[in-house]
């Protein structure tokens, strides 16, 4: 499907706002949307109208239409499920469909029409995602506010310090009949006598006033720089603000960001020869059971520092009994790998590149058998009354994993509070904001292959889809490493180092 433009525009063809996708004049746009009203039978019902070069796609909505223009050759179904996605999107910005409510929310609603579309084509997306994506909400912001506004607290606060210290050494020096001490200023010279020293301490004294904003004064103490990670007052600063505003805070929930970098983090004792070996994980399954599809794809990557390893072969180990298909680098000697699992140029003279990743290995796996699910998650909402009461439960199934970090998110109701949490294995943290319950994991393995959730909340059953997974693992879920690496001449050992990286691109319950 080929989108030109979407729009609202009056039923007189006036347009209220457009959003065109590929180049378009607004002379063209508005002669398009000016004929539109003209194209349709009185009388009759339709969902589109035809000229001999675009297609228009309409909905009427109360006194406007929403409107899409295609080309003539584009799916008309497809322009119809994307028109439905259009018209939802207007009322989450707009309280009435009148053209002034239009006007006003105009940036807002191309910025959610530029997350449907991208460049003519329809981009897979959902409502929840749009809202998600145009609000650009930033954790990482609220943090650096945060610092910011504790370090200029305690900023005036030095300040105030440093000059009740001026007065107080001006008194004492009165008193003993001496001079004020001197204050050191730019190069050599010093600034002494008590006229100067009272005029240095009132200057303190006025930055406190909120009219005048001067450069703060650098203490002399240690340097106050910008501390993103820092504890202590900023953090507890930083929660106590977030919890007067309705959020609910659990407080080891802020050592996932720490957790999860010390499992990607990579070794400390790196070889000459290193190896990355990293697979993702794509994978959709239904509410009421049944894979509907899992996606795995998984590379080697080689690092070499050291010019003499740079001619060298790979030994492969491939223990997956699952049907992953492997492709090789196009320079890589296929024949060798087939026959004996190695890795190594075509032409042994050449040697791998140095100081660089190269993909020598990359495999893909594709299914349908449930069998094959990592991780299985089942959401069970039942209607009590008003309420809703949600069982969750996780079971891992591939018993070999160790995933860390592990986030488990559904999504809530908008405009009805905290969810009221009954038993839970592990921890959990409630996004007002963005409406969402994470339940926290720090590690899933064979120790700990499973556990629930339970709270109620106000919502129907569909409130809860769909549930999102995140998780990361230093094992691989197709078993395929690296056992050896060995020079081309001599057939030698080399020492060699190897990170392996299992992430999520996507996990999803719909």
């Amino acid at each position: 499907m080929v989108l030109l433009a979407a729009a609202v525009c009056t039923k007189a063809g006036k347009a209220i706002v457009s959003r065109q996708f590929v180049e378009m004049t607004r002379t063209r746009i508005e002669g398009l949307l000016a004929a539109f009203p003209k194209l349709m039978n009185t009388g009759k019902q339709h969902t589109f109208v035809e000229t001999e070069s675009v297609r228009y796609v309409y909905q009427p909505m109360e006194k406007l239409y929403m409107v899409l223009i295609t080309t003539k050759n584009s799916n008309i179904l497809e322009d119809l499920e994307t028109l439905r996605l259009f018209s939802r999107v207007i009322p989450e910005y707009c309280r009435a469909l009148e053209e002034n409510e239009i006007s006003e929310h105009c940036f807002d609603l191309i910025f959610a029409f530029d997350e449907i579309v991208a460049l003519g084509y329809r981009e897979n997306v959902n409502l929840a995602q749009i809202r998600t994506f145009t609000e650009m909400d930033s954790h990482e912001e609220k943090v650096f506010r945060a610092v910011r506004e504790t370090q200029e607290r305690e900023a005036k606060a030095e300040m105030r310090r440093k000059a009740k210290e001026l007065q107080q050494a001006r008194r004492d020096a009165e008193r003993q009949g001496k001079k004020a001490p001197g204050f050191g200023g730019f190069g050599s010279s010093a600034v002494s006598g008590g006229t100067t020293a009272a005029m240095i301490t009132e200057t303190i004294i006025e930055t406190e006033k909120p009219k005048v904003a001067p450069a703060p004064a650098r203490p002399s103490g240690p340097s106050k720089a910008l501390k993103l990670g820092a504890k202590g007052k900023e953090v507890d600063n930083f929660v106590d603000k977030l919890k007067s505003e309705g959020e609910n805070i659990m407080t080891p929930v802020g050592k996932r960001s720490t957790e999860a970098a010390k499992v990607l983090a990579p070794p400390v004792n790196t070889e000459s020869v290193h190896m990355k070996i990293e697979e993702k994980i794509s994978l959709t399954c239904g509410r009421d059971g049944g894979l509907q599809n899992m996606e795995l794809h998984g590379m080697i990557m080689l690092h070499i520092s050291d010019e003499k390893f740079a001619r060298i072969r790979l030994h492969v180990e491939n223990e997956d009994k699952r049907g992953v298909q492997l492709q090789t680098h196009p320079n890589v000697d296929k024949k060798l790998f087939t026959a004996e699992s190695q890795i190594g140029l075509k032409n042994p003279e050449k040697s791998f590149p140095i100081n660089s990743d190269v993909g020598v290995l990359k495999w893909r796996l594709q299914t349908t058998e449930e069998s094959f699910i990592p991780l299985t998650i089942n959401c069970w909402p039942s209607e009590s009354g008003s309420n809703c009461d949600v069982n969750i439960e996780y079971e891992l199934q591939e018993e070999s994993l160790e995933l860390n970090d592990v986030v488990i998110t559904i999504p809530l109701p908008s405009g009805v509070g905290a969810p009221v949490i009954g038993e839970i294995d592990g921890e959990y943290r409630h996004d007002s904001r963005r409406n969402l319950l994470e339940w926290c994991l720090p590690v899933i393995d064979a120790k700990a292959k499973s556990g629930s959730l339970e709270f109620s909340i106000v919502g129907q059953p569909s409130d809860f889809f769909p549930v999102q997974v995140s998780f990361v693992s230093k094992k691989n879920y197709c078993n395929i490493q690296v056992t050896k690496v060995t020079q081309v001449d001599g057939n030698s050992p080399v020492r060699f180092s190897t990170e392996t990286t299992f992430l999520v691109d996507k996990y999803e319950i719909l």
